[in-house]
């Protein structure tokens, strides 16, 4: 993605003289507008009905743009995006608002090719922080994966924005910081997209691995790949029984921030599956090509991982990526198999599609045992039935601590990633039970998604864990103006501010 320059500057609006000036407006109570620019430049609009200052609703107009204030303005452009009212529902309804007012902006800038614009901050009783926030659905939505695409000569070819001028009357070193956090976590978003968006032979188990070596040469944190023969040698046999069809090696990917003054550690773990066939469990030809997503748990925690050792938080993070590709061959899998977890747990195979779990359980138990850490969250594109059970509008998840659930339902709510608890029950284990090993890989239909996560649970013992099913939301989420077509970057952004807003002993 194209690199932006955002700044933070000092600056009237009418000062003003580049490609786009946007003014965000919200309505007050009755219907007008909040006291501000906007209210004066549009009062000479309002008999004409075309804006209501709704949310997501923008008026573009082009000089000159009238009498009085309006006619000192030097922008090339004026956009007034809605905000809705002041009033309507709770602060996340709010910032859900500012975001997609932000995303609607972007869309904006499209159509008309915008490649520089300044922000009002303040404008309408709009504060510093909810400016941000309007920021950060303008970044989300300006995005695009063209890495395969070859330009056609007859169409002019628009890169995304450029430059971002915040204009602020006051606040402006705090603006500076809360902007500075915004594009971090939408830069690391974009690159969750982008190796989504990658094809099966475009992202493989290797380029996961090499990603985060670079990530932590330059960020100065530790790395290590765990390799086909470490994980023999470990005993990790649900990543080795997935990686039999393949002809690409496996890799664990362990990324690990420690300061030195922390007390605790987070784990967080990743499903890198670069493509699934099913295995010999082969899924329908229909949709098959969808399954290059499968990694996107993967690409999320990694992607996050970056943002989180950019900022240097006082808690230990620890990030696991078990990845493979899942496919068929004389060698693959086979259903009636029965393999050994890390640890020594037995699972007989029911269904060689039901892999994801294979992969996680190695990880987590591996990854629990060595880091001993204060919780552990794992994030994976695991069931179809959390889709019937959600659709694209909400992610799922199951957990054994009521104060984690608590914190991660919070934080979904503010940053536009919801989240839905269910539930997690021993009722559920007596589905995977099996005659011949210590559990069976699948539950049957009924409650999918659950007995996936009972059997995650067999691997994390007392420590408290969280299982996110982002099936639904990671790609074909909810369909949204900051989030494009295709793979959305779902859970990047609530992995982040659960380390940002991590408090030692809670």
């Amino acid at each position: 993605m194209l690199e932006k320059q955002i700044s933070v500057v000092k600056k009237a609006a009418t000062a003003y003289k580049g490609e786009l000036l946007v003014i965000p407006v919200m309505q007050d109570n009755s219907g007008g507008y909040m006291p501000g620019l906007a209210a004066e430049l549009l009062a000479g609009l309002a008999g004409y009905g075309e804006f209501s200052g709704k949310s997501e609703q923008c008026l573009l107009l082009y000089p000159p743009f009238g009498t009085g204030l309006a006619a000192s303005l030097r922008c090339r452009r004026l956009l007034f995006v809605g905000l809705g009212g002041a009033g309507d529902g709770d602060r996340d309804l709010l910032h859900e608002r500012l975001r997609l007012a932000g995303g609607a902006v972007a869309a904006q800038c499209k159509a008309a090719r915008v490649e520089e614009l300044a922000l009002c901050a303040g404008c309408d009783a709009l504060s510093g922080p909810q400016t941000s926030l309007l920021l950060e659905g303008l970044l989300l939505g300006d995005y695009r994966f063209l890495k395969y695409k070859t330009p056609d000569p007859d169409e002019p070819s628009y890169d995304g924005i450029k430059t971002i001028e915040i204009l602020a009357a006051r606040g402006v070193a705090a603006l500076k910081r809360e902007t500075a956090r915004v594009a971090r976590a939408a830069a690391a978003v974009h690159v969750a997209r982008d190796m989504a968006n990658e094809p099966g032979n475009g992202w493989t188990a290797s380029h996961f691995a090499r990603y985060a070596e670079d990530l932590a040469r330059r960020l100065d944190i530790s790395c290590s790949i765990l390799e086909k023969e470490d994980m023999a040698a470990l005993g990790m046999g649900g990543i080795l029984a997935v990686n039999q069809g393949s002809l690409q090696p496996p890799k664990m990917v362990i990324l690990h921030y420690y300061p030195d003054q922390a007390t605790e550690t987070i784990l967080l773990v990743g499903k890198g599956l670069t493509f699934d066939s099913g295995g010999i469990s082969l899924k329908p030809a229909q949709g098959m090509m969808d399954m290059k997503y499968d990694m996107c748990g993967g690409a999320a925690v990694l992607a996050a991982m970056e943002v989180i050792a950019a900022e240097r938080p006082q808690v230990g993070v620890v990030a696991i990526i078990p990845s493979t590709d899942n496919m068929v061959s004389g060698g693959a899998l086979k259903p009636g198999d029965v393999i050994t977890h890390y640890g020594g747990v037995t699972a007989e195979i029911e269904s060689t599609d039901a892999e994801g779990r294979l992969l996680l359980a190695d990880a987590l138990a591996y990854g629990i045992e060595k880091y001993a850490p204060t919780c552990a969250i794992d994030m994976a594109t695991l069931t179809g039935s959390m889709i019937f059970a959600l659709g694209h509008h909400y992610c799922g998840f199951m957990s054994n601590d009521q104060r984690l659930s608590e914190k991660l339902a919070s934080l979904g709510r503010a940053c536009g990633e919801p989240l839905w608890r269910m539930p997690l029950d021993e009722a559920y284990k007596k589905q995977l039970k099996s005659e011949v090993a210590d559990m069976k890989n699948t539950g049957g239909k009924a409650a999918g998604c659950v007995t996936a996560a009972e059997y995650l649970h067999r691997f994390v013992g007392t420590t408290p864990w969280a299982h996110l099913d982002i099936a639904g939301t990671a790609w074909n989420f909810t369909e949204k103006s900051y989030v494009p077509k295709g793979p959305s970057g779902f859970g990047v952004r609530v992995l982040i501010e659960l380390v940002r807003n991590w408090q030692a002993g809670q």
